[in-house]
């Protein structure tokens, strides 16, 4: 019978493998973040690679600790209940262990996402825990090599799958509704009693609508997080640009002072938008249309 593996070596494996992992997931989300609704944020930011290294780094400390808390007592505890209950390890003992263990960190990624968010988060983290802990218990030598070919494989994989998908609709990318000057007519309400009424002659009456949401000094002054809010009469324009996400609607009010509207949403549910402060803090104060508002 071949040696267990040395708790160090059996710890990088687990490291390897929990990365490989992270990464896959990443791919997949970033995919998945392209078919949701979201604000025309311009793109992420260059300073983005200055931060790979930190972390990679981080990712190592994570992957290490989860190797210790999670993956190590599975590997350990399977291997316990094959001898107790079947004479011998098994290795058919870790998904069940597995399973065990992950069913509160399931829950917990699943976010209050009902019982099918929780069955999925659950499968996931299952699956997540039991290939670590598979290779902790694995006895194979030389097993480093063929962990790093086969995971680099099935990052290239998703990252080829995914970006096919993307390109050839099969996963649809999300743009934002195209509309007219007509589709703007109507009340647009913020839903806490802050409203925009458009009319086809040009003009535009504010009620309670919030101002500064872009962070303005006054905004800073306050300090207490309270903003001014907007009611008057004033006029609109509606700028179609070079396409979906370069649409704006632009309102002038006497006494206050607007940044132009994205539009976002959906077809049959079409939204106005600006940023809170940063753009990339994907902070929104969002307008949508109001059933027989016009």
């Amino acid at each position: 019978m071949k040696k267990k593996r040395l708790f160090g070596l059996s710890l990088l494996l687990s490291i390897l493998t929990l990365l490989i992992e992270a990464v896959i997931a990443l791919i997949v989300a970033v995919v998945y973040g392209f078919t949701q609704e979201s604000p025309n944020a311009g793109g992420g930011s260059a300073l983005f690679i200055l931060f790979v290294p930190v972390l990679a780094v981080f990712g190592i400390a994570v992957a290490g600790a989860l190797s210790v808390v999670l993956v190590f007592p599975t590997a350990w505890l399977s291997d316990v209940l094959g001898r107790r209950f079947g004479g011998r390890e098994a290795w058919w003992w870790v998904p069940v262990v597995a399973a065990a263990v992950s069913f509160v960190p399931g829950v917990a990624l699943s976010g209050g996402a009902g019982p099918v968010g929780i069955a999925v988060a659950w499968l996931l983290t299952t699956a997540a825990l039991t290939v670590p802990a598979l290779l902790w218990r694995s006895r194979r030598e030389r097993v480093f090599g063929p962990v790093t070919l086969w995971g680099l494989v099935a990052v290239v994989l998703t990252a080829v799958v995914g970006g096919v998908g993307l390109a050839t609709g099969v996963f649809p990318e999300y743009r934002p509704p195209t509309v007219t000057s007509a589709d703007i007519v109507g009340r647009w309400s913020d839903g806490h009693g802050g409203t925009l009424t458009f009319t086809a002659d040009g003009r535009v009456s504010a009620v309670d609508v919030e101002l500064d949401v872009t962070g303005t000094d006054s905004d800073a002054a306050a300090g207490d997080g309270a903003r001014d809010s907007c009611t008057g009469q004033g006029t609109w324009t509606y700028e179609p640009g070079t396409g979906a996400w370069s649409q704006m609607v632009d309102v002038t009010v006497d006494q206050c002072t607007f940044d132009y509207w994205n539009v976002g949403g959906t077809e049959s549910r079409p939204a106005l938008y600006q940023y809170i402060g940063d753009p990339d803090s994907g902070d929104l104060y969002r307008l949508t249309r109001t059933s027989g508002g016009s």
